[in-house]
């Protein structure tokens, strides 16, 4: 399957695995294998060194990363920019007061796929989609938001429901 073919159908994918997928993680939850986070940083890596971000970039596309202090004061410190500057200029509070984009696509994000500010860019940006996160199991809910944006999220938790049983 194509990347942009896979992309475009991942929203579905995810959808028809929902109800798997919720009651794996509840069981992960409960009781979770003490190999979980070698297993986990195994299938992450497995399935990064067959994935190019670039060539999808749908989590750019489609979400927008939180954005912590210590990356508004890198990023602005990058711009040159004031921090609150910065803040007027890209982000807004959401409903969880929390600072987010103003819109998405990111504005960081080229028409090439590349990011204008990736070496600065925010933490949850560079550990997305958090699959090689330790204590895998409890951000399950996050996980299975992201299988329906990055394609390589859904592949891994695939894998991963074969090889934990």
């Amino acid at each position: 399957m194509n990347l942009k073919l896979k992309i475009e159908q991942l929203p579905k994918l995810a959808k028809d695995k929902h109800k798997e997928n919720k009651t794996f993680f509840a069981k992960l939850k409960k009781k979770p294998p003490k190999q979980l986070d070698y297993i986990m940083q195994e299938l992450h890596e497995d399935e990064f060194k067959q994935t190019n971000c670039l060539e999808c970039a749908n989590c750019c596309k489609t979400t927008g990363p939180l954005f912590m202090d210590k990356d508004i004061q890198r990023i602005s410190k990058h711009f040159k920019m004031k921090e609150q500057q910065f803040i007027s200029e890209y982000l807004r509070i959401d409903e969880d007061n929390d600072y987010v984009l103003q819109s998405v696509p990111c504005a960081f994000l080229g028409l090439d796929n590349y990011c204008s500010i990736y070496e600065v860019r925010p933490k949850a940006c560079r550990e997305f989609p958090h699959t090689d996160r330790k204590k895998f199991q409890q951000i399950s809910n996050l996980t299975m938001q992201n299988v329906a944006i990055c394609p390589a999220a859904y592949n891994i938790v695939e894998e991963m429901k074969k090889r934990i049983k």
